[in-house]
């Protein structure tokens, strides 16, 4: 299980008022390098977003400092500790994981959409919220069920706030499922060389921006090694097992994998 000062080791939170900033995050170490690299314009505060008193204190922030305009919200909250249903299950493991990947979302919402929707009537006012999901979220493979099920949950959130502001003209929403990306949770932090295959975060941002511009709410990232294709076939494979009343996962069991590969071949 992660240590409580890496809970939340990737960057949580961003809101961007014209070229302003506000970073959130729970490792102290990445807010000040983060403050450093862009520039003093750049708001921190230290926060674990599973907490909703740390939520009232950044909305107090960002009314302060941006005057509760908030043009961006990127909820990019995840921690990635591995539970498992085995002798060695910790029901602990699962709260934490449901409270800083699925409550992150929730709480976020919750505190700051309020006052996006304040602004919203404005003729000079647009807001995007950026949410981060999982492929897991979608195709579910076994290994790690809290992960995929926190990441399902904040599917079907953002499908729902979607659906709720779909009046809003000012205010769009979407969902950022990234493909392999090399970042910390991946790997990049134990300053190991990128491997061919996982995208840069900076071509995950370049592909989130095109998505937006074209007012996409679906935003799957490929990958160096998987294309959009192949994600689209997996997808529409897995919720066949329901359809089809195959047994769930059937995608990643013995007796489906001649069908499953047949399946992968053929052309959409």
């Amino acid at each position: 299980m992660h240590s409580p000062t890496s809970i939340l080791a990737i960057s949580i939170l961003t809101l961007v008022y014209l070229v302003r900033v506000l970073l959130a995050d729970w490792d102290a170490k990445n807010l000040d390098a983060a403050k450093q690299s862009l520039g003093q314009s750049t708001s921190i505060i230290r926060m674990d977003v599973s907490k909703l008193e740390d939520w009232t204190e950044l909305k107090s922030k960002v009314v302060q400092e941006f005057g509760g305009r908030v043009n961006l919200l990127a909820l990019n909250a995840g921690v990635g500790a591995k539970t498992s249903f085995g002798p060695d299950a910790d029901p602990a493991t699962f709260r934490k994981v449901i409270d800083t990947n699925l409550f992150g979302v929730v709480n976020g919402i919750t505190t700051l959409l309020p006052l996006i929707k304040e602004k919203s009537s404005l003729s000079d006012y647009t807001a995007a919220i950026v949410i981060t999901g999982s492929k897991q979220g979608i195709t579910n493979p076994p290994g790690n069920p809290a992960y995929n099920a926190s990441k399902a949950a904040v599917k079907s959130l953002a499908e729902q706030l979607s659906f709720d502001l779909r009046t809003e003209k000012n205010v769009a929403v979407h969902l950022l499922v990234p493909g392999w990306t090399w970042t910390a949770l991946a790997g990049a932090a134990s300053g190991a060389e990128k491997p061919e295959s996982p995208w840069t975060p900076g071509q995950v941002v370049d592909y989130l921006e095109e998505k937006m511009k074209a007012g996409q709410f679906w935003v799957l990232c490929p990958d160096n090694d998987v294309t959009e294709e192949m994600d689209k076939k997996r997808m529409l494979w897995n919720v066949d097992d329901a359809v089809k009343g195959r047994a769930p996962l059937s995608r990643w069991r013995d007796e489906f994998k001649d069908e499953f590969a047949s399946w992968m071949a053929k052309d959409l």
